[in-house]
């Protein structure tokens, strides 16, 4: 199965039955989490997760809505079964809703299946500690060494028992929580769940909070997650806005944790777009007594430019949720967030990226202001902005490959501080992204096809 790294970015992620996420890898990879995670939660090297009382400690287990999540989801459970733990299933759940669960609910740990936006032949892991935090880079490696010693594991055995009252608990925790006295009574909205985790749970909390819900993409059937539809493929609720009129749309992810939006006009606010919008609404409040937020380098300049103006800095850090985390609660901040939509609430949310806890904090911002969407959302203004991928049969260091530094160069130097080029891999997929930055359109569309013929042309699959 090749000797890089098992976990990307974002946890495991690639097709489903094949490889580390085949029915006995995944498997072996329970025992292993089990064993990594026992060893350090008890003191004891290796001897799995027995406490000194005798019971078997607890693990949360969670999928999205693609077909082969319940058979993954089982395969884990008898895995971690051997390593000592006790397996319980939210069932259809979103990631943040299964992190979430893992801490409140006391969990020694919590496991996500779920490729998030990725199609639906694809899958994932996402392992989450009793904080509902993402595992660090140490424990992961741990975890890789056991399962590449033992790749696979054949064990029969019962799947994880459901407990149907997870997602009435998570339900009750965003209505109290972000969802406190907020009322969307004669607030119509479009919802895309993108026949994902999200699915049953998004529609009812808007709904009890009063809203008129306009669902789409919302009956999973195993195979039609992502497929033209949620935060990824915003076509679909755009075209929804213009048919149904409502005040806004709305649009998750796969998983759950990301969150974009659509104004009454049609327009897509993104995740920098949500930010600002936030940021200016706590300065007005006097809600922040430091007046900064996190965001990675794919954040667009406009960000930058917009939250200057209000008095707000932003720090900056690498592409990832995980390192928006790292570095809010390294700086003690408030809100941290990606492009993408996944935004992320420090103590108020635990530091966990939910996209219907994102969308609740939205509508009060709405409420409050008296305002239209498009209006609040106006104050970000992005610089025009490229992104393309690439298809690599491998992942060398790009500015360790003379062409592609050489032209890089030139056209940093052409754009100036007006401008800017990425160019980094996907932590999950075989891609190279490129993305280039500024203020001429056209200028910086034929700069990053340039690029990505260069890489294409050098390590294309």
């Amino acid at each position: 199965m090749g000797n890089e790294r098992i976990f990307g970015t974002d946890g495991i992620r690639g097709r489903a039955g094949d490889g580390w996420l085949s029915v006995p890898a995944v498997t072996s990879l329970g025992a292993a989490i089990g064993e990594v995670l026992g060893a350090r939660l008890h003191g004891a090297s290796g001897a799995g997760g027995a406490r000194n009382d005798g019971a078997r400690p607890r693990v949360l287990l969670g999928h999205d809505g693609r077909r082969s999540g319940p058979e993954l989801e089982a395969a884990l459970s008898r895995g971690l079964a051997q390593a000592g733990f006790d397996a319980t299933s939210a069932g259809l759940i979103t990631t943040p809703g299964l992190a979430l669960l893992t801490k409140l609910d006391h969990f020694v740990m919590g496991v996500m299946v779920s490729a998030s936006h990725n199609p639906a032949e694809d899958n994932g892991i996402k392992v989450f500690s009793g904080e509902g935090d993402k595992l660090s880079d140490e424990i992961e490696i741990e975890i890789e060494q056991i399962l590449r010693a033992r790749p696979a594991l054949d064990l029969r055995g019962p799947g994880p028992k459901h407990d149907a009252g997870l997602e009435e608990q998570y339900l009750d925790l965003l209505l109290s929580g972000p969802g406190a006295n907020l009322r969307l009574d004669g607030l119509v909205i479009a919802l895309d769940c993108a026949h994902g985790g999200g699915s049953r749970i998004a529609p009812r909390v808007f709904g009890r909070l009063g809203a008129q819900v306009i669902s789409i993409a919302a009956e999973p059937d195993g195979d039609n997650i992502n497929r033209g539809v949620g935060a990824t493929h915003m076509d679909a609720l755009q075209a929804a806005v213009r048919a149904h009129k409502p005040d806004l749309g709305i649009a998750l992810d796969g998983d759950g944790d990301r969150c974009l939006l659509v104004d009454e006009k049609t327009e897509v606010v993104h995740g920098d777009g949500i930010l600002t919008l936030l940021a200016i609404d706590a300065m007005r409040k006097k809600a922040w007594k430091d007046p900064r937020l996190v965001a990675t380098v794919m954040s667009n300049k406009g960000l930058h430019r917009a939250l200057r103006a209000v008095g707000v800095t932003v720090v900056t850090t690498d592409v990832g949720d995980r390192r928006v985390v790292e570095a809010m609660k390294r700086e003690h901040l408030k809100l941290g967030g990606e492009q993408s939509g996944h935004v992320v609430f420090g103590t108020d949310h635990h530091y966990i990226g939910d996209g219907i806890y994102t969308a609740l904090r939205t509508l009060r911002v709405l409420r409050d202001a008296k305002k239209p969407l498009s209006e609040l959302a106006s104050a970000y203004r992005p610089f025009p902005q490229v992104l393309l991928n690439v298809n690599v049969s491998r992942k060398p260091s790009l500015s360790e490959i003379p062409s592609i530094a050489r032209v890089r160069q030139q056209f940093e130097t052409e754009l100036g501080e007006d401008g800017r080029i990425l160019l980094r891999y996907s932590g999950t997929e075989p891609l190279a992204r490129v993305m280039v930055e500024g203020p001429d359109a056209d200028r910086i569309r034929e700069q990053a096809q340039t690029l990505a013929d260069l890489i294409s042309a050098e390590i294309g699959s």
